[in-house]
Parts: C-alpha cells; structure tokens; sequence
C-alpha cells in the first residue's frame, strides 16, 4: 500500500497559476498531477535528458528539419495577402 501523500501549500501569480492550469489541462491532467510529475521529472534526471536528447536531435538533424519547415512553408508564402 502506497503511503498517503502529504498535502503542501504553494503561493503562485495569478498568471503563472493560469499558466500552469493550462498546461496540466493541454496535457489531460489534473493540476496537482501536473505539478507532481515536474517535480518527479526535475529531480530524476528525466526532464535532463529530455532536453539533451531534444538537443541532439536539432544538433544531427536541424539543417534538414529546417529545409522541411521550408519547402512545407513555400507553397503558402505565394498566396495573396502571406505576410513576407
């Protein structure tokens, strides 16, 4: 059995408490959840080496994503009124 978990208390901004309710709801999650999986991600190295390989991918393949993003684009930038 799980021990019960332990309720705390956190003063936020208002905008930085919207933001973060935004965010858990985009993700389908309540906001306590939310917080608890940072929290879990930040201090066991997951959100580190999400980032590292986030890193690595636009290190060994940014040339070609971005030539994609490109030729995706090109089509729409010849239409009236697309911003320049």
């Amino acid at each position: 059995m799980a021990p019960p978990k332990k309720q705390t208390q956190v003063r936020l901004e208002p905008s930085i408490l919207t933001a973060g309710k935004e965010a858990a709801a985009a993700r389908g999650l309540d906001f306590n959840h939310y917080v608890e999986r940072l929290i879990i991600e930040d201090t066991t190295g997951a959100r580190a080496a999400g980032m590292a390989a986030a890193q690595r991918l636009i290190e060994e393949h940014g040339a070609f994503l971005d030539d994609l993003e490109q030729q995706l684009d090109e089509p729409y930038a010849q239409q009236p009124g697309a911003a320049a």
